[in-house]
């Protein structure tokens, strides 16, 4: 099917280009065989016209005739200056006819078209010839050349159909030079490359979901197990405390991966934007975490989903808490437009090789933590993907050591006819 495609394009592009040589060279045929009928035809006109004013001023003759001109005197004038007519000749042929006045006479010169016809004729007859062998032969030139340029073109359909979901590193050949086809199949390759990329990001993640999945699925079998097992030594009010919090850490894990799958196919969008103080967000959030101070907060207001926001500030603040050592400050403050929340723990800090891959999914600095006490290394990804999406950003300033400032960037809402509000600081 793709190869009757291309095949296709083929004859389109030698079809057209024969269409349209046929039509200029028609055109430039008949323009000739028609201007050389007129020149022949002037030119005989011109040699008329000559004979009839020789004729005209010489003494008076007999009427002449001969095989292509005759030449006749008739008495009485007609008209008062020479004009040229077609007419025929004696036998009928198509000829021109040049009358023009002699003193009292007419002098009437008829000459024969024949051969003005015979030279039109062996110049059509000619150009019929010559216009179909000239475009049959540059039909089979556009079709070699229009081969030519599509050879490439095939060898990257057929590399392209070669490629399948488990052979993303295959890429397209690219033709030699700066061409439309070169710049294809540059193109090409570098959308090959990014599927690549995305497709092992999609393996990647889904294989780090699977193991924080198993983890706390893994413990809720071993109780019920082991419960099972040794039911005189089960403690079925432990057990289901231990199962509801696994439970509850499955849930939080599910919300956290949907919320990453929605934003990844652009359907998590802010559905619900509008005003929002979040000054107000970020003491609901601060109000009896421990260790959090959050006195150095100021009434701002951005344009966003409130409960995107919170959850954004929420991951934050668990983050800090989960690292610090015995506090944990949090400011909000208005600069250049902007509403600039800092979050900053008194923690061991974070190496500057590994600043942005703390924002990456299924992070973990330590790597010997357990999940409880480091988390699924789902929160900072998720809070700067709120932070782009309500059109800020979600930094980590290296400029605090010890510990660690993260400091979350959003749009400030500007509304000139809005209510001045007085904020509150949180507790």
């Amino acid at each position: 099917m793709t190869g009757r495609r291309t095949a296709t394009l083929r004859f389109r592009v030698t079809a057209a280009a024969t269409v349209a040589v046929l039509a200029v060279l028609g055109a430039a045929a008949t323009a000739l065989v028609l201007a050389q009928r007129a020149t022949l035809t002037d030119q005989l006109d011109e040699t008329l016209v000559d004979r009839a004013v020789a004729v005209a001023g010489g003494p008076p003759a007999d009427p002449a005739r001969s095989e292509d001109v005759v030449i006749t005197v008739s008495p009485g004038a007609d008209g008062t200056g020479t004009s040229i007519a077609d007419g025929t000749m004696p036998d009928g042929s198509p000829a021109r006819v040049v009358s023009r006045p002699a003193g009292g006479s007419t002098v009437v010169v008829t000459g024969s078209l024949e051969d003005v016809q015979d030279s039109v004729a062996a110049l059509r007859n000619a150009l019929l010839v010559a216009v179909p062998v000239t475009t049959a032969v540059l039909a089979v030139l556009v079709w070699v050349l229009a081969g030519r340029v599509l050879r490439p073109v095939e060898r990257i359909r057929a590399e392209v159909d070669r490629i399948s979901a488990g052979r993303l590193d295959r890429r397209v050949p690219e033709p030699a030079g700066a061409g439309e086809i070169a710049r294809l199949a540059h193109t090409m390759n570098a959308m090959l490359g990014r599927l690549a990329g995305a497709a092992e990001r999609q393996r990647r993640f889904v294989a780090d979901a699977a193991h924080e999945l198993r983890t706390p699925l893994a413990r809720i079998r071993t109780q019920l197990e082991v419960d099972r097992a040794h039911p005189g030594t089960a403690d079925p009010a432990a057990t289901g405390t231990a199962v509801l919090a696994e439970t509850e850490r499955l849930q939080r894990l599910v919300d956290d991966l949907l919320l990453l799958a929605r934003s990844d196919a652009e359907v998590g969008g802010l559905r619900d934007a509008g005003p929002v103080d979040l000054d107000d967000v970020v003491g609901e959030q601060v109000r009896g975490r421990p260790l959090v101070d959050g006195r150095a907060v100021v009434p701002v207001q951005v344009v966003g989903d409130r409960a995107q926001l919170a959850r954004a500030v929420a991951n934050l603040l668990d983050n800090a808490v989960r690292h610090a050592r015995e506090r944990v400050t949090v400011s909000l403050a208005e600069a250049d437009g902007v509403a600039v929340l800092t979050v900053a723990d008194d923690g061991p800090g974070i190496p500057a090789a590994a600043r942005e891959s703390v924002f990456e999914r299924f992070t973990r600095l330590d790597d010997a933590r357990s999940s409880d006490e480091g988390g699924a290394g789902l929160g900072l990804a998720i809070a700067r993907d709120i932070a782009v999406r309500h059109g800020g950003s979600l930094e980590l300033a290296g400029d605090r050591e010890p510990g660690a400032r993260f400091v979350l960037t959003l749009p400030r809402h500007d509304d000139d006819g809005a209510r001045p509000r007085r904020g509150r600081a949180p507790s």
